[in-house]
């Protein structure tokens, strides 16, 4: 009876396990939806067939500078099937202190086209979805990425898989961005 038990146990454990892995593998970002700037819905399927850059900002942060770099890869990149997307944050200095109307006024001082959404928490109990996704392999399926600052980067492919992450202060316009955008 015990080994009967036992080996039922084993079994319930190894289909948990496969499901989960199965379930955290087949999440995309496409299964994930945020408010714009604006307070639009984005559903990020609509980005379905484009490889997207996806990054914590913040206006008042020794990277901000970025914003210019951001705004240029997406000027001389969009045409790839790429994206940009900027998700402010208040989590790292309180280097976000504004509402998101300073922050889309803020934004176009850059001259900023690409996607900003509405200002979220990237960490902590408050985790907006899409970034305890990207953070997490049980997750995304993929990788565990911890971040560190403001304008930490995340490649997510066409198919909105997590490819890489890259610490704040890699350049927007590094060749390894560009590399895998043009790939």
């Amino acid at each position: 009876m015990k080994r009967l038990l036992f080996m039922k146990t084993c079994i319930f454990l190894i289909f948990f396990f496969c499901i989960t892995s199965v379930t955290a593998q087949n999440k995309t970002l496409h299964n994930f939806s945020a408010l714009t700037l604006d307070g639009d819905t984005l559903h990020f399927s609509s980005f379905a067939g484009k490889k997207l850059l996806l990054v914590n900002t913040a206006s008042e942060c020794m990277f901000t500078p970025q914003y210019a770099k951001l705004q240029k890869l997406y000027e001389e990149y969009a045409r790839n099937n790429f994206e940009v997307i900027a998700f402010p944050c208040n989590d790292f200095g309180k280097q976000e202190p504004g509402n998101n109307q300073k922050i889309k006024e803020f934004c176009a001082q850059y001259n900023v086209s690409f996607t900003v959404m509405a200002k979220i928490s990237i960490k902590g109990e408050a985790i907006h979805p899409v970034y305890r996704w990207l953070t997490s392999r049980t997750e995304n399926g993929v990788l565990d990425a911890k971040v560190r600052w403001n304008f930490q980067k995340f490649l997510v492919d066409e198919n909105g898989k997590v490819f890489d992450s890259l610490g704040p202060s890699v350049s927007p316009l590094s060749p390894k961005i560009i590399e895998w955008i043009t790939d």
